[in-house]
């Protein structure tokens, strides 16, 4: 432009002028390339033994790659790999090849893009928006973050949940399980279908996902197919109990594929299932109620409250009251557990937290999942959510939980041998 001209060019709306940003990816660019080569000097140091009949190296340097743009967490950075020739490889030995563990040879983006590529889709990002969602972090037009490129997100999430699927099982142990089946707005909801989750809690106190899979809630055939299918990978040891809502297929399923694992219904959806048979004027003096049940300090306090419940509603609401009292010994089995564990055995929320951010998901694309879609989607939400779920309190208790310690109202009963008894 002449500089006498008095035309001033205006800054667009899209474009991002940031000095500081601009700085750190310089700086970035130039650490990125010392460490490549710092990286190839070394792997030529631990190489240098290695001589030709002549007496020569065998392994020199030979110049660098063409030069690659890797997409990065502050946008584009350029660097070249170095090579290295093997000058013995002409001869009958093997080649010997360099292969940096910085930039690997097809790499385009660092691998925390690419954890954050999925984590973006799962939280309602449609693919075609991708490059203007994260413009302003990775510079304009920025490369490898096409449709097309986030479109073959899915085909890698299928070969992982493939491949997870055919895990060996039988080193595992779960003292705990959770259960339950959450539908979800999208197609496959047409087929009455939905997400069977079963989570583990293993002797340490860790959550881990044992199985999922698309099924239906009420069928004790999806239910048993999922817990055979646990125990076919090696899973033979019964959990020591069951956490669930009243769906009466999967403690079906469970009492013929582990038999002697306990019962523990979820008094979350029990809680609800109970306010639902009343007039919303009555809910909130109900839950109060139903609090005073769940919350008992032992089972005698608990078996009061469900007395006190069915006396003070049984008259007006005998529906509510029989929702609660057909299901008394398992709402209360927690009781015979540590106390501690009592917070992580009422519900089945390690699932339920889960599954908010699907449905969310869900409802952003306005239920236009498929079937395999969803189902992959919600497998790589749970892996992703797995490894921050928190462990059980009192891990002390667990291996006298697997040892057969009976507890009594959550406190470990001694047993006196009787010769000392007085």
């Amino acid at each position: 432009m002449n500089e006498n001209s008095n035309i001033i060019a205006l800054r667009q709306p899209d474009e991002i002028d940031d000095p500081l940003t601009n700085i750190l990816r310089s700086g970035a660019r130039q650490l990125l390339a010392q460490a490549v080569e710092m990286e190839a000097e070394a792997f030529l140091a631990a190489m240098k033994g290695l001589k030709l009949a002549d007496g020569r190296d065998r392994l020199v340097r030979h110049g660098h790659g063409p030069v690659r743009t890797i997409q990065t967490g502050i946008g584009a950075v350029e660097v070249a790999r170095v090579k290295i020739r093997d000058r013995a490889a002409a001869g009958d030995g093997e080649r010997i090849r360099f292969t940096s563990a910085i930039l690997p040879l097809w790499a385009r983006r660092t691998k925390s893009l690419d954890a954050l590529l999925p984590v973006l889709y799962l939280r309602g990002i449609s693919t075609g928006d991708f490059q203007e969602a994260l413009a302003a972090l990775l510079g304009k037009d920025a490369p490898n973050l096409s449709p097309a490129v986030i479109s073959r997100l899915t085909a890698e999430w299928q070969g992982e949940y493939e491949r997870w699927q055919k895990r060996d099982l039988s080193a595992r142990r779960y003292v705990y399980v959770w259960a339950d089946g959450v539908f979800l707005q999208a197609r496959m909801e047409d087929h009455c279908e939905c997400m069977l989750v079963l989570i583990g809690a293993t002797p340490e106190g860790r959550k881990e996902l044992i199985g999922f899979q698309v099924g239906v809630r009420e069928s004790a055939q999806s239910w048993r197919e999922l817990l055979v299918e646990a125990k076919s990978h090696g899973l033979k040891i019964a959990p020591e109990i069951a956490v669930g809502d009243g769906a009466l297929g999967f403690w079906k399923a469970l009492d013929e594929v582990f038999p002697a694992t306990r019962h523990q219904r979820c008094w979350v959806h029990k809680t609800a299932n109970i306010l639902n048979k009343v007039a919303l004027s009555v809910q909130a003096n109900m839950k109060k109620d139903l609090r005073e049940v769940y919350l008992a300090p032992n089972r005698a306090s608990a078996e009061v409250a469900i007395d006190v419940f069915a006396e003070k509603y049984g008259a007006k609401y005998d529906k509510a009251v029989a929702c609660l009292t057909k299901d008394r010994n398992a709402l209360l089995a927690l009781y015979d557990f540590p106390a501690e564990h009592w917070d992580h055995l009422r519900t089945t929320n390690p699932i339920e937290s889960v599954f908010a951010t699907v449905r969310h998901r869900t409802v952003r694309t306005k239920g236009s999942l498929s079937s395999t879609t969803a189902k992959l989607m919600v497998f790589k939400l749970l892996c992703a959510a797995s490894k921050t779920w928190r462990r059980l309190k009192g891990t002390n208790q667990l291996p006298k939980v697997i040892a057969g310690v009976r507890f009594e109202n959550g406190i470990e009963v001694i047993e006196v041998p009787a010769n000392h008894a007085a």
